[in-house]
């Protein structure tokens, strides 16, 4: 791990292999270790930098609110501090809506751009599920309540039902979280804010969405609502899972990314 001084914020990350870069942003519940597989299969092809957001993982953690967009221009600060010119990018759930923001912003540095479980904008289910969680987290205080409460959001009640030590294992990471309650509140709030859905259609790179068809926080509504203003956009459905189908389907989501690599790398 390293740090590196983004305005006002240390970010931790990562930065391993050579060749083409990766950047890897995470979701609202995790951090940089929810690409521990990824790093691990494609840094010998590539050069592949995970790190975590301003209040998340080892980064500065301040009580304040926080949009996707500012996220984006931390991004954006990390990449010209790691003398990064273009990356694919690689975003999950919160991750895309970052990924959207630094397209817009910065298009010429966005060589790729893969959204999974993500949005333009939330539909009120996924609305509704989010401020579920953070009201748990908030009037409980505990991670370990909201890690049970949540964990059901995350996987398709088949692999909820069938694979209970991996569950088990998924409520025990999060009920280990050690960042400030706060901070995932107002991260939580930036997702349900976050809205690009009028401005989708600027974003000219090739571009991949990649949805859990079980998926309830991020839907298939909202995945139709990013598929109707980014038509060039190639669309894969997992459709056994929900939210966390980098996990549950992990082989398919690997020759997926696998396949769009090998095309889009220079």
């Amino acid at each position: 791990m390293a740090m590196a001084t983004v305005g006002d914020y240390e970010l931790a990350y990562d930065d391993e292999g050579s060749g083409f870069p990766i950047l890897l942003i995470h979701g609202l519940a995790g951090d940089r270790s929810a690409w521990v597989p990824q790093r691990a299969a494609w840094k010998d092809r590539h050069r592949v930098v995970s790190f975590d957001n301003r209040g998340a993982g080892a980064s500065t953690q301040k009580d304040e609110p926080i949009s996707t967009e500012d996220l984006a221009r931390d991004t954006l600060e990390l990449l010209n501090t790691l003398d990064i010119e273009s990356a694919h990018i690689v975003g999950r759930s919160m991750g895309g809506a970052v990924a959207q923001h630094l397209a817009l912003m910065a298009p010429e540095r966005v060589h790729t751009l893969t959204m999974c479980a993500s949005f333009g904008k939330l539909d009120p289910v996924g609305t509704r599920i989010l401020t579920n969680m953070r009201e748990v987290l908030e009037w409980r205080r505990s991670w370990a309540d909201h890690a049970s409460h949540s964990a059901a959001y995350f996987v398709s009640p088949e692999f909820y039902n069938d694979n209970p030590d991996t569950v088990n294992a998924v409520v025990n990471l999060i009920a280990g979280e050690t960042r400030m309650i706060e901070c995932y509140s107002h991260q939580n709030i930036a997702c349900i804010e976050h809205d690009t859905l009028d401005r989708l259609g600027e974003i000219t790179c090739p571009t991949q969405i990649l949805a859990g068809g079980m998926d309830g926080i991020c839907s298939l509504t909202g995945t139709r609502w990013m598929q109707e203003r980014l038509p060039q956009a190639k669309t894969v459905i997992f459709e056994r899972s929900s939210h966390f189908f980098l996990m549950e389907e992990a082989p398919k989501f690997m020759e997926v990314m696998g396949d769009w690599l090998a095309t889009h790398t220079p």
